[in-house]
């Protein structure tokens, strides 16, 4: 990797749990005076070294007015959002150096359908599936039965749904039913069995490509990955089955060739290229890609980067990353384990706000909590949307991580408080997934 320097003052797009992480990251490391977090939140306000700044993170203008004003030398976006509106390019038009892809090369997220017209294009891996226009149902739920009677079909939203847009179903009845609740065009792919695996890794435009620790998200809302897809309840890093070894094949197999192809379609991809992977009997196989960090994979990814971010994000989004003997960061040895705490209607509509006891006490046991959806009223935390809190912990392995992270989240409560309880602890038991 080229050598860069650490940017004193960094802009940090976003408000969530993803956004705290990062800043919580980033300000902590010598030689940075101030982290900027647009909008932010109450609790991203209070870590030392942090300005909130309240905007509407879609207007581009604004963004680069508080960019310009502050004289940050490095912006990083986090949501998938403002990356799809074109934030990216308004910054770099306005010579802030930027992590996140232009619009255009965002489309790998906010188009299921161009994504995988560039992954067959580049020969990765995949689900044999299909796009379909809105309104070609007939064709769409033909292929659909087909699938689901071969076992299992998926169902995809082709836009952003904010992780909640794919229905797993079993049966051609459920494939029915997900296919009468996408409005708009949608992709159909066939039900892949194993375990998922994230793995994210910064990008510079070029051939400069390094992995940040592998992760593993649970979607389902409930223990033993049962009921509705979420955004996420939970991730924990590394993973015990993707070896440090491993890396190098993966992104050769799935990160270089994408970034080769949208390079040849004149969209180069500067910024964090989540590749959502399922490890098959057959090999791994591509399920998704997401053009920014993962969310809850960035609360436990963050904690596990032993050396400053800064520096190496500044690499990327000059393009001067370069080639590495690395394929991936250094790590901290032990393993993370982030348990996502959401309120009483989660993934619905978001329930009135409740009052929140606990935060100090699952602190006091060693916890990093991060906050997605709360604001400070006269001194006391409150819900404020779906996924509230993350509570995150390290341990010496992932047992040790896992029953900490659970003995913090044990701490905290409110009315209708939803929470897995086996975090960390499904790869103790062989347990698996599908998509």
């Amino acid at each position: 990797m080229t050598r860069s320097t650490q940017p004193t003052r960094i802009l940090v797009v976003g408000g969530g749990g993803r956004e705290h992480a990062l800043a919580w990251k980033l300000a902590a490391e010598p030689g940075v005076n101030e982290v900027v977090v647009a909008p932010g939140s109450d609790a991203i306000a209070r870590e030392p070294r942090v300005r909130r700044v309240a905007l509407d993170p879609l207007d581009a203008g604004a963004v680069v007015a508080v960019a310009r004003e502050r004289a940050v030398e490095l912006a990083v976006i986090g949501p998938e959002a403002p990356l799809a509106a074109g934030l990216a390019d308004a910054l770099r038009a306005a010579g802030v150096p930027t992590v996140g892809p232009s619009a255009a090369a965002a489309r790998i997220e906010s188009s299921k359908a161009f994504c995988r017209e560039v992954a067959e294009a580049a020969g990765v891996p995949m689900a044999a599936g299909r796009a379909f226009a809105a309104a070609d149902r007939d064709r769409a739920r033909a292929y659909a039965t087909d699938l689901a009677k071969r076992g299992g079909v998926v169902v995809k939203a082709d836009g952003l749904a904010g992780g909640k847009g794919v229905t797993v179903c079993d049966t051609v009845e459920e494939a029915e039913v997900a296919l009468a609740a996408v409005d708009g065009p949608l992709v159909i792919e066939e039900r892949l069995t194993g375990r998922e695996a994230s793995l994210i890794a910064i990008c510079d435009g070029g051939e400069g490509v390094i992995a940040l620790p592998p992760a593993r998200d649970h979607k389902r809302l409930l223990d033993g990955d049962r009921g509705p897809n979420t955004g996420g309840m939970g991730a924990y890093a590394p993973l015990p089955d993707v070896a440090d070894a491993d890396l190098g094949a993966l992104l050769d197999a799935f990160h270089r060739p994408l970034l080769r192809e949208l390079r040849r379609r004149g969209a180069p991809f500067r910024g964090l290229l989540y590749a959502g992977l399922m490890l098959t009997a057959d090999g791994p196989r591509l399920l998704e890609c997401n053009a920014r960090l993962g969310d809850p994979e960035a609360q436990v990814v963050l904690p596990q980067v032993s050396v400053p971010l800064g520096p190496v994000l500044v690499a990327a989004a000059s393009g001067s990353l370069g080639t590495s003997a690395a394929d991936r960061l250094p790590t901290l040895p032990g393993a993370t384990v982030g348990i996502v705490l959401a309120s009483a209607s989660y993934p619905a509509a978001a329930t009135a706000p409740q009052p929140i006891d606990g935060i100090d006490e699952a602190v006091a046991r060693g916890a990093i909590v991060f906050h997605a959806a709360t604001r400070a009223v006269e001194g006391r935390w409150q819900t404020a949307g779906g996924r509230v809190l993350t509570v995150v912990a390290r341990g010496a392995d992932l047992a040790q991580a896992a029953e900490a992270a659970d003995r913090a989240a044990d701490a905290i409560s409110w009315p209708g408080l939803q929470r897995r309880h086996d975090i960390g602890r499904l790869a103790a038991v062989g347990a698996g997934a599908s998509a």
